[in-house]
């Protein structure tokens, strides 16, 4: 299967196209915050906390970051966009984990997991922009690339809260105290 990637040029199509691309990631900026602000209400008091804390800080300036840069592209933000990702973070707490009243140790796992990947697909919106800077003069090629580092960092420290805590929930059951005070934290809905 062939791929056709054409240069938009200027013009409509080219904007309609780029307004798109940033709705888009700022759908998922939103979702990335509220699971971060979330995860700093529900662990924010375990081993995990300051590190969540300031990533949380770190991942709502870096959406608003994206707003700026959408009002200097003249990119109007889709509200629908946003508010369905808001809608869609909060449907992704209820699902089943074996519990009733409380989250079960792999909620912290999969929260991470979650996070990660947002970062990722964040630090791919900065690389994208970066390649369209030289020919785009509203693109700060300086001010991506500090973005750009930022989430490398955030994801470095990510994979590192990660394998702490899948450490503590996957070794033997002597070794899981951190995952224990992290599991009963919170009491919490249907989750994971």
């Amino acid at each position: 299967m062939s791929t056709d990637v054409r240069s938009l040029g200027e013009g409509p199509g080219r904007q309609r196209i780029l307004g798109i691309y940033l709705n888009d990631h700022l759908a998922g900026a939103t979702a990335g915050a509220e699971l971060a602000r979330r995860m700093v209400q529900e662990h924010g008091d375990t081993p995990y906390g300051e590190e969540l804390r300031s990533l949380e800080v770190e991942i709502s300036q870096d959406r608003r970051a994206l707003l700026r840069l959408m009002t200097e592209l003249h990119v109007p933000a889709r509200r629908y966009k946003v508010y369905g990702a808001w809608v869609g973070e909060k449907l992704a707490r209820v699902k089943p984990n074996g519990r009733l009243l409380r989250r079960s140790g792999l909620t912290v796992l999969v929260e991470l997991e979650a996070l990660r990947t947002g970062i990722t697909g964040k630090a791919m919106l900065w690389r994208a922009l970066l390649s369209a800077a030289p020919a785009e003069p509203r693109l700060d090629s300086d001010r991506l690339e500090e973005l750009l580092r930022r989430a490398e960092r955030q994801t470095t420290r990510v994979d590192e809260l990660h394998g702490r805590a899948a450490s503590a929930l996957l070794s033997p059951a002597g070794a899981r105290p951190a995952l224990r005070a992290v599991a009963d934290s919170t009491p919490g809905g249907n989750q994971v």
